[in-house]
């Protein structure tokens, strides 16, 4: 079984930005309770661009976080109220590799 890793890029409607803030914290504490749930990042550049990397231990677990009632719920109101745009790319990892001088070490994800 193969990792999977999903990239969300979004650019926020301006007028969504506290209603987002508010039910974002609810879809990443959902994510965690998923059974192969490894971590999220996500990271906003100067221009407003939003960036997420959420990644599986499995295509099962990303599809069971995908199909959750209250994710697809909150991706309609997503659509709905908080994004101008966005854009998602599901992948597999085909190959992984790790570097880390001794003093230096990036945290576990998520």
């Amino acid at each position: 079984m193969a990792k999977i890793v999903t990239v969300f890029r979004s650019r926020l409607r301006p007028q969504a930005s506290g209603a987002y803030h508010d039910a974002a914290p609810r879809m990443e504490e959902l994510a965690r309770t998923i059974p192969g749930f490894e971590g999220i990042k996500t990271f906003e550049a100067d221009d407003g661009e939003r960036l997420s990397v959420v990644t599986f231990a499995t295509l099962e677990a990303h599809e069971r976080w995908r199909d959750h009632p209250e994710h697809r719920a909150a991706q309609r109101r997503g659509r709905d109220e908080f994004y101008a745009c966005y854009d998602i790319t599901v992948a597999e990892v085909l190959h992984e590799r790790h570097f880390a001088r001794d003093d230096v070490r990036l945290p576990p994800p998520g």
